[in-house]
């Protein structure tokens, strides 16, 4: 059993104005300027969303624009453009134009934008194949592409020495709690997955210093998710929020805020590609974990693999 550690200890720190350090990094790289602001978007205010909107339907056009002209298009003000910059991490309207340009270009270069978009009623079956194709390979691409090392390093952390790990997830995002549970569980972690609400918020009541919960929603509003983990947060546990939405109500209850970048589009919302992308974090966090004591994984998987094999035929 993991040796008792205080919560302060186990409590990311807070910069100077007081935000949890451990948020989603800021971009650092003109090409992931899109997927931020598709993770932001919910958080702007509603001119803001029109720009942003904008923004992530053509990044190509909007950088050749100038500011009038977008606030044109916008339909609002140079001024709620400087803001909406300011919003997602950059200086001023030029240095948005320069990763709107770079996000396109990097687009232009791979072949994963060469079919996207809607699924529309009139597209064949080749097209909505390839949208489907594209849409996850893609989610999966960018949510590679903006995970914060350090933050992740620090969950892993988390979770090798915790007594006991607790997961919480609704509707698409239980079946990833369920996943990250059987994960979890075959390198000899006591791990729960909760998908009821009465039964989360019973377990969370029950935890302490010595536990960890991950709360799992694309949104990060679900009610169903966020209320177990302020339970369990309450109660002395470390709280991990795993979610698209680095601004949500269950990204501000976290100790530490695991991002995803899928976008939600037309007879996919909250089942496909964010249920994609969260599965990719998952497998990196239990890759991580195995590797922190590979000797005993090793060990663990080969003796759950011939519990297992035992209920297969011999192929005959």
């Amino acid at each position: 059993m993991a040796a008792r550690r205080s919560a302060t200890a186990r409590r990311p720190a807070t910069n100077s104005a007081g935000r949890n350090s451990s948020q989603a990094k800021e971009p650092d790289a003109p090409v992931d300027v899109v997927v931020r602001i598709r993770a932001l978007l919910p958080s702007l205010a509603p001119a803001e969303q029109r720009v942003a909107r904008l923004a992530v339907s053509d990044p190509g056009r909007v950088a050749r624009w100038t500011i009038s002209e977008y606030a044109e298009r916008a339909q609002t003000s140079g001024t709620t453009i400087i803001r909406f910059c300011r919003a997602i991490g950059l200086d001023g309207y030029p240095a948005l134009r320069i990763a709107l340009a770079a996000t396109a270009g990097h687009g232009a270069a791979g072949t994963w934008r060469s079919v996207s978009g809607d699924i529309e009623p009139d597209d064949d079956i080749m097209t909505v194949v390839r949208k489907v194709g594209n849409a996850d390979a893609r989610a999966v691409e960018e949510t590679i592409g903006q995970i914060d090392f350090d933050l992740l390093s620090k969950v892993v952390d988390a979770v090798v020495g915790a007594r006991r790990i607790d997961v919480y997830g609704a509707g698409a995002s239980g079946l990833v709690a369920l996943d990250l549970q059987q994960k979890l569980h075959r390198l000899g972690k006591i791990v729960y997955a909760w998908t009821d609400t009465h039964m989360a918020l019973t377990s969370a009541a029950m935890l302490g210093t010595e536990d960890v919960v991950i709360g799992i929603s694309y949104t990060g509003t679900t009610l169903d998710t966020i209320d177990p983990v302020k339970v369990a947060k309450a109660n002395g546990a470390l709280a991990v929020a795993l979610t698209n939405h680095p601004r949500s109500a269950l990204a501000a209850a976290a100790d530490l805020v695991l991002t995803t970048a899928a976008r939600e589009t037309t007879f996919r919302t909250g089942a496909m590609t964010s249920r994609i992308a969260q599965f990719t974090v998952v497998d990196c966090l239990f890759a991580l974990v195995a590797q922190r004591n590979f000797e005993e994984t090793v060990d663990a998987l080969e003796r759950t693999y011939a519990a297992i094999g035992r209920r297969r035929t011999s192929g005959r």
